[in-house]
């Protein structure tokens, strides 16, 4: 077996621990990139599920930069959970990815709107690439849950 066929072995064993990941499109049968859907439950707003695409690459040392993502409401949204939350115009980041061997990762931060009450969640890279910072954007308004009722109501 080849040193190629090896590490494509391990990279491919690798790759499929990752039990976050519910999809995996490929992009052809002559390349190794594919698009890779992952699902991600807020840790603090467990009403809040996440789905983000991705291409990682295989073989190669830097996965592209390019991502999405969707949130949508999936649960109860409480009070208690927003009193913990980041309210900083910058929030915090939620999930980090490593994309590359040279120091690239995603990230998906979170960053609460007060005044139209929306959760916004952003999917970026911490590494320029052709020229700018790739990113997503995905809301979450919190109408019609327990925290915006309370948050109203004071």
């Amino acid at each position: 077996m080849t040193k190629l066929s090896i590490l494509f072995v391990c990279s491919a064993l690798l790759v499929a621990c990752d039990k976050s990941e519910v999809g995996d499109v490929s992009l052809g049968l002559l390349t190794t990139k594919d698009i890779k859907l992952n699902t991600l439950v807020d840790p603090v707003v467990t009403g809040v599920t996440c789905h983000v695409a991705s291409i990682e690459a295989d073989l190669d040392f830097s996965d592209p930069s390019d991502s999405s993502i969707a949130c949508r409401q999936t649960g109860e949204i409480t009070p208690d959970m927003m009193l913990q939350i980041d309210r900083s115009k910058s929030g915090e980041v939620i999930f980090s990815k490593s994309k590359s061997v040279f120091f690239k990762n995603m990230k998906i931060r979170r960053i609460f709107d007060e005044g139209s009450q929306t959760l916004m969640y952003v999917s970026y890279t911490t590494k320029e690439t052709e020229g700018s910072f790739k990113h997503s954007l995905s809301t979450v308004p919190l109408w019609g849950t327990q925290a915006y009722k309370a948050a109203n109501s004071q």
